[in-house]
């Protein structure tokens, strides 16, 4: 069962701040005029060392005290609020759980994705508020996929609407022109099996790993309207838009730019000579 962190910073945060702002309003004043009658009883309550100050002392303790879940309210919204803002607008952590972007991204790189580059959108309801850029070919994206409303899942943009894609014989077409590739080496030495390739997209170089021992059927599509074709850069070992379809434009979450650690497990030693820019 997968959990909705979205959907539970959104409740955390309103939750806190509105019992927060509903003690503010409402009881606060109750405890502060309290104080001021206590005061009254004890005229001398601010005198040094005097017995009605350590009696006032103690009672004003009581009489002040924020009830528990206010006190932890007030401590802990402001910490919330910015976690919100900075998850659901700015920045936003992921870890790569599968090899589906090998190489470019390994099991185990923690990455963080941008949130506003593709444009502003409301927490949990993805609904977008405000127009910046669109996707590009060869841009490294999360996104809801289709078949999986609540998961993420990261792939590079391959098609943008209205294009028509082809894949055969692991060669990749865009509108009937084939992707440019050149290979870098073939794995395993002696017995090789898998050959990694620099493809370019656009302007843009990355690198897609292909198994030589897996049969590639022709696919092709056109690319919807308003959506767009993924595919991992593990082309043999992704599943990607060719099994479950393409990737409607509001079921973005962001643009990968960049791993800030490896992990491999909790019981291993995070490593940082993966840090940089994700191309």
């Amino acid at each position: 069962m997968d959990i909705d962190f979205p959907l539970i910073l959104v409740v955390l945060v309103f939750g806190s701040g509105l019992i927060w702002l509903f003690d503010h309003l409402f009881l606060a004043p109750g405890r502060k005029q309290a104080l001021v009658e206590l005061q009254r009883s004890y005229p001398d309550w601010s005198k040094e060392d005097s017995p009605q100050q350590r009696e006032y002392r103690q009672r004003s303790d009581e009489v002040a005290r924020e009830p528990l879940l206010v006190e932890y309210s007030r401590s802990f919204f402001p910490v919330l609020f910015i976690v919100f803002v900075l998850r659901s607008f700015l920045v936003e952590p992921f870890q790569i759980p599968s090899s589906s972007m090998v190489p470019t991204l390994l099991v185990g790189d923690y990455i963080l994705v941008n949130k506003f580059t593709y444009g502003i959108r409301l927490p949990a309801v993805r609904t977008k508020v405000l127009e910046l850029n669109e996707p590009e070919r060869g841009d490294v994206m999360v996104f809801f996929p289709p078949h999986l409303n609540d998961t993420y899942f990261i792939k590079r943009v391959i098609g943008l609407p209205g294009d028509r894609i082809r894949y055969i014989n692991k060669k990749l077409y865009i509108n009937g022109e084939e992707v440019s590739q050149k290979m870098l080496a073939q794995l395993p030495p002696g017995r090789p099996r898998y050959r990694l390739n620099e493809e370019t997209l656009g302007d843009a170089g990355h690198e897609v790993q292909t198994d030589m021992l897996r049969r590639n059927d022709d696919f092709s599509v056109t690319v919807k309207p308003g959506h767009y074709f993924m595919m991992g850069d593990n082309r043999d070992n992704s599943s990607d838009s060719r099994v479950w379809g393409q990737v409607p434009e509001r079921d973005i979450v962001g643009k990968a730019f960049a791993i800030w650690m490896h992990w491999d497990s909790f019981f291993s030693v995070p490593s940082f000579q993966r840090v940089g820019s994700i191309q």
